[in-house]
C-alpha cells in the first residue's frame, strides 16, 4: 500500500508541475500597481468662470462739457458722472479635445446709453481641424480679425479707449460669422508668452486669418444680401536679445447697410465699405511702441447735399510706452497721438469726423486683481450729421478708471 502512494503523490506532482497555469506563472510575483481609473470629467470641470470690470469718472480738470465721443465712452461730457464701462463674465473651456467655447456677457451700456444692460459680447465656438490646433474654424459672434488694437482685450489696452481710426472699421469689434485661423506651434507659444506675461498681446488669432460676416458689426441683424470678407496675416518675431516684435497687414470689403438717418438726408439702400491696414508692434521690455493706420472707402455723411455718400478716409496712431517691475508691482507710462478723417458708418447719418487727440497717461498695477489707471486728452474733434453741421468741439480733460481682475 505505501509504495502504491508513493507512487500516486509522484504522478500528482508530476502533473501539477505540467500544468499550463503552473507553467505560465512567474517564479516571483510583485506587488500589485494601482492602475488609474478613466473617470469623464464633469461639465463644470471643463469650464472656468472669469472676467473683469471697470469703473470710471473723467470730468476732472474738464475744460469744455460739450466735447463727447459717442464712439469712446459715454460718460465723457455734460452729465457725465461715475459709469460703469465694462462689467465682464467670460465661461469658457474645452468641452472636446478639439472643441473649445468662448461665452463673454457684458454688463455695461447699450447703444442708447442705458446703463447695466446685459448684452452678447461674444458666442463663439473653435473646432480644431488637428491634434496640435494649428488650424481651427471659428463659428459664431467673434472679433473680426481687422487690427492690433480692435483684437486686444479692453483689459490689456493702456489707453482707455480705442482709437478713432481703427475702431470705426468694426464698432464693438465683432461681428457673427466663420473664420479660419492658422498658427504653427511656435506662433501659438509665442502668443501665449505675450499674454500671459503681462505684454499687452492680442491672443491667438492665427499667423493667418480669413474670416466671412455679415458686415453690420455685433448685435445687429444682417440688412442686405452680401457678406463681409477679411482676411489677416502676421507674425510674432522674436529677436535674438528676446525681444519681440509683431508685425500685420489685413483688409476687408463688403457692402453696409447705414441703420439710422436724419429724415433730411438722402441715402442710398447700401454702401461700399473696404479698408486696408498695417500694424507694427515692438513690445515693451521696456520700452515699446505701437503704430497702426488705415486706409479705406465708406459711408460719410456729406454737408453741402444732405446726403450720404461713399468717400475716402484715413487714419491712425502713435502709441510709446515703457514698462517698470518692482516688488511685484507694475506701472507702465504711455502716450498716444491719433487722426481720422472719415466717417463712422454705424452712427447717425454716418457722421463726418475729423479727429486730432493725443493722451498721456500712467496704469498702475499693484496685483493682478486691482489697475489703476489716470489718463490725461487734449482733443479736437469735428463730427457732424444733417442735425448739426460744421459742430467741432475742443478741450481736455483727467481720466480715472479703477480695473478689477476676477
Amino acid at each position: 500500500m505505501r509504495p502504491f502512494l508513493h507512487v500516486l503523490r509522484r504522478f500528482f506532482l508530476a502533473v501539477l508541475v505540467a500544468s499550463p497555469l503552473q507553467a505560465q506563472a512567474p517564479a516571483a510575483t510583485p506587488a500589485a500597481t494601482p492602475q488609474p481609473v478613466a473617470v469623464s470629467r464633469l461639465w463644470y470641470e471643463r469650464l472656468s468662470l472669469r472676467g473683469y470690470a471697470q469703473i470710471r469718472y473723467n470730468r476732472l480738470l474738464e475744460s469744455n462739457s460739450a466735447l463727447v465721443c459717442a464712439q469712446c465712452d459715454r460718460s465723457i461730457g455734460n452729465n457725465g458722472g461715475f459709469f460703469l464701462r465694462r462689467g465682464r463674465l467670460i465661461l469658457s473651456g474645452n468641452v472636446h479635445p478639439r472643441v473649445a467655447i468662448y461665452i463673454q456677457p457684458d454688463f455695461g451700456s447699450d447703444a442708447a446709453g442705458s446703463l447695466h444692460y446685459l448684452q452678447l459680447r461674444d458666442a463663439y465656438f473653435d473646432v480644431s481641424l488637428n491634434d496640435d490646433r494649428s488650424h481651427r474654424i471659428r463659428i459664431g459672434q467673434s472679433k473680426v480679425p481687422f487690427g492690433f488694437e480692435n483684437l486686444q482685450s479692453s483689459s490689456n489696452r493702456l489707453p482707455l479707449d480705442r482709437s478713432d481710426a481703427l475702431n470705426s472699421a468694426m464698432p464693438n469689434e465683432r461681428d457673427i460669422g466663420v473664420n479660419y485661423y492658422w498658427s504653427p506651434p511656435v506662433a501659438q507659444k509665442r502668443f501665449r508668452i505675450l499674454t500671459d506675461s503681462g505684454h499687452k498681446g492680442t491672443g491667438d488669432y492665427g499667423v493667418f486669418g480669413f474670416g466671412l460676416t455679415n458686415g453690420q458689426t455685433a448685435n445687429r441683424p444682417e440688412a442686405n444680401n452680401a457678406l463681409h470678407a477679411v482676411a489677416r496675416v502676421t507674425y510674432p518675431w522674436r529677436l535674438a536679445n528676446g525681444q519681440f516684435i509683431e508685425t500685420s497687414i489685413q483688409g476687408y470689403h463688403g457692402r453696409f447697410v447705414v441703420p439710422t438717418k436724419s429724415t433730411s438726408t438722402t441715402m442710398r439702400p447700401e454702401y461700399l465699405d473696404e479698408r486696408v491696414a498695417a500694424s507694427f508692434v515692438w513690445y515693451a521690455q521696456p520700452f515699446g511702441l505701437e503704430a497702426e493706420y488705415n486706409w479705406g472707402k465708406g459711408p460719410e455723411f456729406a454737408s453741402g447735399p444732405d446726403r450720404i455718400d461713399t468717400r475716402a478716409l484715413s487714419g491712425g496712431f502713435v502709441q510709446a510706452m515703457y514698462a517698470i517691475h518692482a516688488k511685484g508691482q507694475r506701472v507702465q507710462p504711455f502716450a498716444r497721438w491719433q487722426e481720422y478723417h472719415g466717417g463712422k458708418k454705424v452712427e447717425l447719418d454716418a457722421r463726418h469726423y475729423a479727429v486730432h487727440e493725443v493722451e498721456a497717461g500712467i496704469e498702475w498695477q499693484p496685483y493682478p486683481a486691482f489697475e489703476l489707471t489716470a489718463q490725461y486728452t487734449v482733443s479736437d474733434r469735428l463730427f457732424e450729421d444733417a442735425a448739426a453741421i460744421g459742430k467741432r468741439e475742443k478741450g481736455h480733460f483727467l481720466r480715472l478708471q479703477a480695473q478689477i481682475n476676477y
